[in-house]
């Protein structure tokens, strides 16, 4: 209990310094966001995802892809292949053809994720966690994965992160089922040793973009 308070402060202390140090770098995305597609916002629209204790929360997000590209993904006949390798390939898509060219940029480095910082600040997420999951993709994996229900329980039993082991060993390269289990052993075992072990990675694989899509 000790610990998760002091988790909690230093997750309140970092977003605070990490906002300030990438509010530049945001106002250029922002710009280059809309330049390149001005009839879209600026934040992901649909991106609602499970949070501690199965909560439901905005996760925030600079928009990446084309205007409505997740409610295109699954209404649009042009997309209903990508929708089935979608759901085949756990929730993602290599090469998507809805990712903008200033999209492809800044997720090449991940700064597409900076403003989750304000999740953090509001209490939604943690720096360091799982990743959060689709609501759809936790309610498919409990039916393709039954045996994984105490993981999954686990894994939502933390707040989420903006960075963790899944992120920092892969991230789109690793399935589901590896994911769940890394998630639920970092809920087990997290401490402050294991922490610093994942946020010294984190820069090397931003800056790699190794597991981007």
């Amino acid at each position: 209990m000790i610990y998760e308070h002091f988790k909690r402060g230093v997750d309140i202390l970092l977003a605070v310094l990490l906002i300030v140090f990438f509010f530049p770098l945001g106002v250029v995305i922002a710009i280059a966001i809309k330049l390149e597609s001005p009839d879209g916002p600026v934040f992901v629209e649909l991106s609602d995802r499970v949070g501690r204790k199965g909560k439901l929360f905005r996760l925030l997000k600079f928009r990446s892809m084309i205007p409505n590209a997740l409610h295109r993904l699954y209404h649009d006949p042009e997309y209903k292949k990508l929708l089935e390798q979608y759901k085949k390939n756990s929730y993602k898509i290599v090469n998507d053809p809805r990712v903008t060219r200033t999209g492809k940029l800044i997720r090449r480095f991940s700064v597409d994720e900076t403003p989750q910082l304000l999740n953090v600040l509001i209490g939604d997420m943690s720096l360091i966690g799982p990743r959060p999951y689709y609501p759809e993709e936790i309610a498919t994996q409990r039916n393709e994965y039954p045996d994984s229900a105490p993981l999954i329980e686990g894994a939502l039993s933390v707040r989420p992160g903006i960075t963790g082991e899944w992120q920092v060993s892969g991230r789109s390269e690793i399935n589901f089922d590896k994911r769940i289990e890394m998630d639920a052993k970092y809920a087990r075992e997290h401490n402050l040793w294991y922490d610093l072990k994942i946020l010294a990675k984190t820069p090397f694989v931003m800056l790699s973009g190794k597991g981007a899509v």
